[in-house]
């Protein structure tokens, strides 16, 4: 099959199969089917929170060897209802991948995420050790509070003055002392331009910083109403309460969980969404993963260095078609 010359990213295709799964009174999860009916089983873990998953998303998988698994956590992507926050925490969204795999009756699959998508997959994983085949992890976020200090409190800021000043002067400067908790308090107000004033230079900050260089044309395209509104909200809510774990650091003091499950971690050297000191301590942690630094990649997924080193894991773990 013809792969892109510069990514190894396979060609765009379509869902077999597209449905929603109710796990709630509330929730509505949509999710579609690619590839192989009968290849082996992985699913896409998408990034944020509240990123939803894209037709590029099936591009990491051999269509002829996986039956390629995408879905839409809680308010996200086509999910419903959006944006909401209610009965919206890790722990929902790690019940909602198990119910998936019961309900599309999977014994075991192979689980791929990056950036928050890599926090949600090490989650499930360390809850369902048992279902998982293999972990292909991208930009490794343990939500742990330094990562989020990191990024939206102080660091960043220093490589990326420029463009963080949108982001800080939308907050009063008696407030900019917690900027997750001046947002949070602007992006679950009642009144929607309230909320989405602030959306939008909370989701800028992130699609501006997530590559070594991003066209201004491209930025404009991705910072939408609808996204932003979903984007920021869903991240900031699940930031404000630690990823809802019960301790800073969770996932590292539970690696043993999952210690034996092949993994492969791809990590962009200038990473600086989900800093490479994050995937480091994973993988001091668990020295039994392949830890891939990628020498000329950012945060993306679709940067080229990043994505041929995704792609090379999961050409590595596709075993043999089903017939």
């Amino acid at each position: 099959m013809q792969k892109d010359p510069q990514t190894w990213l396979y060609p765009e295709i379509e869902p077999y199969h597209t449905d929603r799964l109710q796990v709630s009174p509330m929730h509505s999860l949509y999710f579609e089917e690619c590839g192989n009916p009968k290849g082996k089983p992985v699913i896409f873990i998408h990034g944020g929170p509240g990123g939803g998953v894209g037709p590029q998303d099936r591009r990491f998988f051999n269509p002829d060897y996986y039956r390629i698994i995408l879905i839409d956590q809680r308010g996200a992507g086509k999910s419903t209802p959006a944006a909401s926050l209610e009965e919206n925490t890790t722990w929902h969204l790690v019940a909602d991948i198990e119910a998936l795999r019961q309900h599309l009756k999977i014994e075991r699959w192979q689980v791929f995420g990056g950036s928050w998508g890599s926090t949600l997959a090490l989650t499930y994983a360390i809850e369902n050790p048992s279902r998982v085949t293999e972990l292909v992890l991208r930009g490794i976020f343990m939500i742990r509070k330094k990562e989020i200090d990191w990024y939206y409190q102080e660091g960043a800021s220093m490589i990326y003055p420029d463009v963080w000043e949108s982001y800080r002067d939308h907050i009063p400067e008696a407030e900019r002392g917690d900027f997750v908790k001046a947002y949070y308090s602007r992006l679950t107000h009642p009144d929607l331009e309230v909320r989405l004033a602030a959306a939008k230079p909370w989701t800028a900050w992130e699609m501006a910083t997530s590559r070594l260089y991003t066209p201004p044309e491209l930025l404009q395209s991705l910072v939408t109403d609808d996204f932003a509104i979903k984007f920021a909200r869903i991240e900031c809510h699940y930031f404000i309460h630690q990823g809802f774990y019960t301790e800073d650091g969770w996932i590292l003091k539970n690696v043993d969980r999952i210690r034996k499950i092949p993994t492969v971690i791809v990590q962009g050297r200038y990473d600086v969404v989900c800093p490479v000191q994050s995937a480091w301590d994973l993988h001091r942690a668990w020295p039994e993963a392949q830890l891939m630094i990628i020498p000329d990649a950012g945060h993306a997924s679709r940067e080229p260095g990043n994505a041929r080193a995704l792609v090379a894991a999961t050409d590595r773990f596709s075993g043999e078609i089903h017939k």
